[in-house]
């Protein structure tokens, strides 16, 4: 019987209206998720395994570059629409679309960028004028409104922490081996400068690394707090330290992290330097009037930026959806 439910699940995923081609690394494979989950069709998440020659820079529609397992998946009733994200994904999505699909893709393809439909870019990464090109301000993600409200639930034990909570997003190195532990330290010092009372919700990545990650523990000493660092056992509370913060720290090299923190209804603060695409996002969203240095009054304006809801509704403004 069971078998049965799950061919049957089987069957209905693959003739869903709208493919996801999932990235292996989440924070690429979220700007499409993010796009998918405001569409109110069904859709199905196609994993992307890559093989040895997904790292060519493919100029034309393939799926070379996934393993023979994954690229087993790919087969008819074939989709209206694909959304993908990131440039391995782009001749996989451009093969799609020579078999009718309508193509959304977001962050720069590398190549074929006149062959979508529609091309979803940060306007820090300086997209060119075209009438496939939709700029946005940060990037796409899942932290709509109905996400964050869902975190707020689960966590409500964060509730009983002193106020003002904030959250705090902690990067590291584009490229590097994790932040300085002397950086970390002056992250805490910069935050209880700012902050004097209240209380934080941390949450560090794996470019924070180990090193640091313990500097920030030490660092706090007992100022009321809730650490989640990267790697740790159970459920990561990073929703919901953003769905209950009511202000919000962000250090200056994850893109992802500014555009998820922007989704709330907290002001937004940036802490530490930044260069490249990094300090043009920065630039733009401080123009916008969303989100201030650390160490600077508040932003102005305290209006969440939902991209993601904004490149659905052109979707079905298209008629894409069928």
């Amino acid at each position: 019987m069971n078998e049965g439910n799950d061919g049957a699940k089987a069957a209905e995923a693959a003739a869903a209206p709208v493919w996801v081609l999932a990235d292996p690394r989440p924070g690429t494979a979220n700007q499409a998720l993010g796009i998918a989950e405001r569409l109110g069709a069904p859709f199905r998440v196609v994993p992307l395994v890559w093989g040895r020659l997904a790292r060519l820079p493919w100029p034309w529609p393939t799926l070379a570059g996934l393993t023979p397992a994954a690229r087993g998946l790919f087969r008819p009733p074939w989709p209206r629409l694909v959304l993908s994200a990131g440039r391995r994904s782009a001749p996989i999505a451009l093969w799609l679309k020579g078999r009718g699909a309508r193509t959304v893709h977001t962050m720069r393809p590398g190549f074929g960028a006149s062959s979508f439909d529609l091309l979803v870019v940060g306007q820090h990464d300086r997209p060119p004028e075209a009438p496939n090109v939709f700029a946005i301000l940060g990037a796409c993600h899942r932290l709509s409104p109905a996400a964050l409200t869902a975190a707020r639930m689960r966590w409500s034990d964060l509730a009983s922490l002193p106020s003002p909570r904030v959250a705090v997003l902690v990067g590291g190195p584009v490229r590097g081996e994790g932040m300085a532990d002397a950086e970390a330290r002056g992250l805490v010092c910069a935050l209880r400068d700012r902050f004097a009372s209240g209380s934080f919700l941390i949450s560090t990545s794996r470019r924070t690394g180990k090193g640091a990650s313990a500097a920030i523990a030490e660092a706090l000493g007992c100022v009321p707090h809730r650490l989640f660092r990267w790697g740790d056992a159970g459920p990561n509370p990073y929703a919901g330290f953003l769905a209950w913060a009511e202000a919000i720290v962000v250090t200056a090299d994850s893109v992802s992290m500014l555009a998820e923190a922007c989704a709330t209804e907290a002001p937004v603060f940036v802490a530490g330097g930044a260069s490249g695409r990094h300090a043009r996002l920065i630039a733009s969203l401080i123009a916008a009037g969303r989100v201030a240095r650390l160490g600077e009054p508040a932003p102005p304006q305290v209006v969440p930026i939902d991209e993601a809801a904004r490149v659905a509704a052109e979707i079905r403004a298209q008629g894409w959806l069928g």
